[in-house]
């Protein structure tokens, strides 16, 4: 079998954050740090830092701020191959404010993302040799909710990449400032037949697809509905916004077997954003490494934990770190 190019190559929108430091309020405070992130990037990061090869398609505005962008992308080793620069006048990288939180005082988001260079993403911007160039193809809900353009993109390329043999990874990261529940639903619905990897809380699959029962009950019927290989459902506990416990649960369809570990607890919390996303990361890299779902299950929850004490949407840690945190937590 001919060797792909890359393991993993990931769809979504790159987003400048902008953080006031430490436990300082938006409101008040008067400077800001300037961090990349977006759901499908800290995938991809992740899982090149633990060493396969991934990259990026995406849309930014060809500026200073797009350059800012692709030299953070470069430094986590992930591949701007399928970058696409935007030189339209009102060419713009979204951007979303977040301030930190503490007991009692939740963390805040503000987003600045309308009308974004994503957003208008074109399916006829991509050479058709992207599609055969990757072992697995992985998208979430975040990106199809961004506009009409996106989710058709993203629904073609999800066809196209699965017609070439790639696996298909989805998360549904629901965001209901993005879209409604129904909306979510009826368009996830759709693209299921094609995946092979489904990321989805228990409580999204109870709120957004309807689903009763235990998580065992809910990970298996989205299997027996769908021509789905596995389904990965992350368990938090948030004892204050400063401590977390962490864990998840793994089905298999194919062993019909259900995989879980002792949580991590007390997890000193200095960043939780993108925490979810260093999960998928970790369970990507498990699977495409080992092709066994312990080892995405291992990956997942050690990346996520460790995501925790990292300032910043991307996790930064390697393989050796990772499985020393592992040996500890067993």
């Amino acid at each position: 079998m001919k060797k792909k190019a890359f393991d993993l190559l990931t769809l979504g929108e790159i987003l400048l954050r902008l953080s006031p430091p430490d436990n300082e309020r938006i409101v008040r405070g008067e400077t800001f740090q300037k961090q990349v992130g977006g759901a499908e990037l800290n995938v991809a990061s992740g899982v090149s830092l633990l060493g396969l090869r991934s990259g990026i398609i995406s849309r930014i505005p060809d500026s200073s701020i797009g350059m800012f962008a692709k030299n953070k992308i470069r430094f986590c080793g992930v591949s701007d191959d399928y970058l696409v620069y935007d030189t339209g006048k009102d060419a713009r990288l979204g951007v979303y404010y977040y301030e930190n939180g503490a007991y009692p005082r939740k963390p805040g988001v503000v987003y600045d993302r309308q009308h974004s260079s994503m957003t208008r993403i074109d399916i006829d911007e991509f050479d058709d040799s992207i599609y055969e160039s990757t072992r697995c193809f992985h998208t979430s809900g975040i990106t199809l909710a961004l506009s009409e353009e996106c989710r058709k993109t993203g629904v073609e390329m999800i066809k196209r990449f699965k017609e070439k043999g790639a696996l298909i990874s989805f998360d549904v990261n629901f965001r209901l400032n993005l879209w409604s529940g129904e909306e979510a639903r009826k368009c996830i619905e759709g693209i299921l037949p094609y995946v092979d990897i489904f990321f989805c809380s228990e409580d999204t699959a109870r709120l957004t697809f309807g689903k009763t029962g235990t998580i065992n009950e809910i990970q298996k019927s989205f299997c027996e509905e769908y021509p789905i290989s596995v389904v990965a459902s992350t368990e938090r506990t948030v004892i204050t916004p400063k401590k977390h416990n962490f864990t998840s649960i793994i089905y298999s369809a194919k062993n019909d077997t259900y995989y879980r570990e002792n949580p991590y607890n007390n997890i000193d919390v200095v960043d939780r954003i993108g925490s979810g996303d260093a999960y998928v990361s970790g369970a990507l890299y498990g699977y495409l490494k080992h092709g066994d779902c312990q080892k995405a299950l291992e990956y997942g929850n050690a990346m996520a934990a460790i995501k925790h004490s990292v300032i910043g949407d991307m996790v930064f840690t390697d393989l050796e770190e990772i499985d020393s945190i592992i040996k500890q937590h067993k």
